[in-house]
């Protein structure tokens, strides 16, 4: 991808999109679930409708792929298998988005995306189509998704036009803030696989412009502006993180700089892109959460801080850390890519949603 973005021949983007199409299934239905590929508010999306009898109304789930804003797609082999397993195991209605990427689609685009597809199911008539319990409705994802699942959930807690409540998030490796890129996460794990830091500083900057400029600020941690300061407190890592997550790191906030970037991409300061910069009394409106962090991934401070923040404005969360995981483990379910972890991590987020949706 470098080498063809370089010789000018393609987008750094498209070049690692080509690595994720060659996953891509067919919306091929079994002996357990009906999938099809439909639209929701006019998006793409992949529907997985549990065939055994119901038994009552069902359990939903609408969930947010990964990918760093830019790549992957709900018709990919292993979302497509955990979207089937979820959907089989707890006999629930499970809606995968497809939402726009970057490049072309800038921030809100995806956000966008995904917030009209969700609205669009929490309706009455759309939930009693499908048998949806309208109490028993949760938003998922990983990574990126996890990053647009939070951004969901909160701004749906404060859209009067939204009369079903969400039960539960499910937060995979979730990246929640754009203002301090030198977490002890990032640095721990600058160099690591599939995730390092370089890429994610690319994903983020991808997310709200193809500009070189936001990206060489970013690498430098130089991007924030100074009127950005009163929002540091809410991602300081040195009040947020454990300590066996501090280790023996020095805490230092970032360097203000990037104030013209800033003004061109306001999106750096909202917390629809990093939802860690919500106030306290927009978090506790939220549903009851699970996060899941990995110990060898540059986001596991990110959920991590999550994780502190919601419980310190009140919301029930299970903060689950594999210690032995690294970033995008859980899309490790199928041969020539299969792992135990990758299964262990589903086996986690099915049981808690067994008990909590």
């Amino acid at each position: 991808s470098e080498a063809a973005e370089l010789l000018g021949m393609m987008h750094y983007m498209e070049g690692l999109r080509l690595i994720t199409a060659v996953e891509l299934v067919a919306p091929t239905s079994d002996e357990n679930v009906t999938v099809a590929d439909t639209e929701f508010s006019a998006v793409p999306v992949r529907l997985f409708l549990p065939r055994r009898a119901p038994g009552g109304l069902r359990r939903a789930m609408v969930y947010f792929h990964g990918g760093g804003w830019c790549l992957g797609d709900a018709g990919m082999h292993s979302y497509d298998l955990m979207s089937r397993r979820i959907s089989n195991e707890l006999n629930a209605v499970v809606v995968s988005v497809n939402y726009r990427l970057a490049p072309p689609h800038h921030f809100p685009a995806q956000f966008e995306d995904v917030y009209a597809v969700t609205k669009f199911f929490l309706q009455s008539k759309v939930l009693s189509q499908y048998g949806v319990d309208p109490a028993r409705v949760c938003v998922a994802g990983d990574s990126a998704g996890g990053n647009l699942a939070a951004a969901v959930a909160q701004q749906l807690s404060e859209d009067p036009e939204v009369k079903t409540k969400l039960k539960a998030q499910v937060l995979i490796y979730p990246a929640l803030q754009a203002l301090d890129l030198n977490l002890p996460s990032y640095r721990d794990n600058a160099d690591k696989p599939l995730l390092p830091r370089s890429l994610m500083v690319r994903f983020w900057s991808e997310y709200f412009t193809s500009d070189p400029a936001l990206r060489e600020a970013m690498a430098c941690n130089g991007h924030v502006p100074a009127e950005a300061g009163p929002l540091l407190p809410l991602v300081n890592w040195s009040r947020w993180l454990p300590a066996e997550m501090r280790k023996a790191h020095a805490y230092a906030s970032p360097a203000p700089g990037g104030a013209e970037l800033a003004r061109r991409y306001p999106g750096l300061l909202d917390p629809r892109a990093s939802p860690l910069l919500a106030s306290e009394p927009r978090l506790r409106r939220l549903p009851r959460a699970l996060i899941v962090t990995c110990e060898h991934d540059v986001l596991r401070d990110d959920g991590a801080m999550y994780a502190g923040r919601l419980r310190a404005a009140g919301v029930p969360v299970t903060h689950h850390h594999a210690g032995d995981a690294f970033h995008g483990a859980l899309t490790f379910l199928a041969w020539p890519l299969e792992l135990a972890l990758g299964h262990r991590l589903l086996n986690t987020c099915v049981g808690w949603l067994r008990e909590n949706l």
